[in-house]
């Protein structure tokens, strides 16, 4: 049982597992049992919620998450509505799918305009798909992999399974788990505080953008956290993700690079109890906010680290995104395979940025629950490889392509309704249910950078 396993690795009650529901099945077409990983994220993730609850009030209460509803979450980006618009495309006119001069297909991430520029220096070519294809044909696809990756470019070159299996990454990463949660730092325990929530009076400083991170800290928020996205001017994102993952959340503006930002950043660390670092490996660390200065700086600190490829191997410090992690570790030779297809094919979400988020709220709250009864400062890794690892871990589902799309009533079904800057909001509801402490969002999603840097 995927839950059972995560919630053992987190060193969770066993007696806890007595007090969660799980329903449904697969609504997803796809080879990977997408509806049992989200279920199971999700599902780790409010039990944690849960745990915190009964540590303060002494009181269990029921977790309920259909495996349905947790698949559509983990598309949540794809069904919100804003002032009844939805989403067009997330994705650069030049970004995705190729084929290098020795036939092995390559996807170009190129959302970011630095990204962008650097696949068009290599190629020395125009900002167009057929002209990135000629030029690719005097690559062979590793090589272009390396050059962009050496050159600041985020792409990743097809791989089967088994050719993942044989990188030195992935066995560095078969020595990991999923997450790991490890003591780094002496403290003395903090009291969870008070509150009619599970996470009243906790507060998270979120560092992310995209998906994973940013799931992360969306999810403390519906279980009562104070969560504050800092963004940095300038800093490239993407804005409809943004305002998916934008819920409950105030957002501020720091830019590390100058002292008035790194002043503010100091300031709100000194009251975080949470901080969630989805940038590059070691980029905070560089400018003095990484998980060692973190915890020096705030004792008691729990902080919660994604990274694309995991901390070990050669692959550490590399930039990465969901749809890389997927073509580079054999997802989309996979899915094509058993979809019959003679293309790449991706999974039917972002299913290892989703379950990332999870987990990482999941990580944040098992680790505050330690540090309220042992103390310390505490570290929770968690990464795109390493999820997708275990997605894999997970099984397959023959036929999974004969599963239908969910219809747009189901879906409609799961929508909720609030108000925001940017007009009437529709948007899938959270999927785990809580009998005592019903999961929520207190706060609408806000423009970037549209409250001061202070803790509320």
């Amino acid at each position: 049982m995927a839950l059972a396993g995560l919630w053992n690795l987190a060193g969770g009650d066993p007696a806890a597992l007595n007090h969660v529901v799980l329903t449904g099945g697969e609504s997803l077409p796809s080879s990977f049992r997408i509806g049992a990983v989200a279920q199971a994220s999700i599902a780790a993730a409010g039990l944690a919620a849960a745990a915190v609850w009964q540590a303060k009030t002494g009181r269990w209460q029921s977790v309920a998450v259909d495996a349905r509803h947790a698949a559509i979450e983990f598309r949540s980006e794809r069904y919100l509505r804003i002032g009844g618009t939805g989403l067009a495309s997330i994705w650069d006119e030049i970004a995705g799918l190729y084929q290098a001069g020795d036939g092995r297909p390559v996807r170009l991430h190129t959302n970011f305009p630095h990204h962008r520029q650097v696949v068009l220096d290599l190629l020395g070519c125009a900002p167009t798909r057929e002209a990135v294809q000629a030029a690719l044909g005097s690559w062979t696809g590793f090589a272009f992999e390396q050059a962009a990756m050496d050159a600041g470019g985020v792409v990743a070159a097809l791989r089967t399974a088994e050719e993942w299996a044989e990188h030195d990454q992935a066995k560095a990463l078969a020595t990991l788990p999923v997450l790991t949660i490890e003591r780094i730092g002496d403290a003395p325990p903090r009291p969870l505080p008070a509150g009619d929530r599970p996470l009243s009076g906790l507060r998270v400083l979120d560092m992310t953008r995209i998906i994973a991170g940013p799931v992360a800290g969306r999810t403390l928020a519906a279980h009562g956290a104070d969560v504050l996205l800092i963004s940095a001017p300038g800093l490239p994102f993407i804005d409809w993700l943004a305002k998916d993952t934008g819920r409950g959340k105030l957002s501020a503006a720091a830019d590390l690079n100058t002292p008035a930002g790194r002043a503010a950043l100091e300031h709100l660390l000194d009251g975080a109890d949470i901080v969630i670092d989805g940038f590059r490996p070691g980029a905070t660390a560089a400018r003095g906010f990484g998980p060692d200065a973190a915890a020096r700086r705030r004792p008691g600190i729990v902080y919660v680290s994604l990274s694309a490829y995991g901390p070990l191997g050669p692959w550490a410090g590399r930039r990465g995104f969901d749809s890389l992690v997927q073509t580079a570790s054999g997802f989309n030779h996979a899915e094509a395979m058993a979809a019959g297809v003679d293309r790449p094919k991706e999974l039917p979400c972002q299913a290892l940025d989703h379950a990332a988020g999870y987990l990482l709220a999941f990580g944040a709250m098992m680790a505050r629950l330690r540090q309220s009864r042992e103390g310390g400062s505490w570290l929770v890794r968690v990464s795109l490889a390493q999820t997708g690892r275990w997605i894999w871990q997970q099984g397959r589902v023959a036929n999974g392509f004969a599963t239908p799309e969910p219809s747009p009533a189901a879906v409609e079904a799961l929508l909720e309704a609030s108000a925001s800057p940017f007009g009437a909001v529709r948007a899938v509801r959270h999927a785990a249910r809580l009998s005592e402490t019903p999961v929520r969002w207190d706060r609408p999603t806000v423009p970037l950078g549209s409250s001061a840097p202070r803790w509320p």
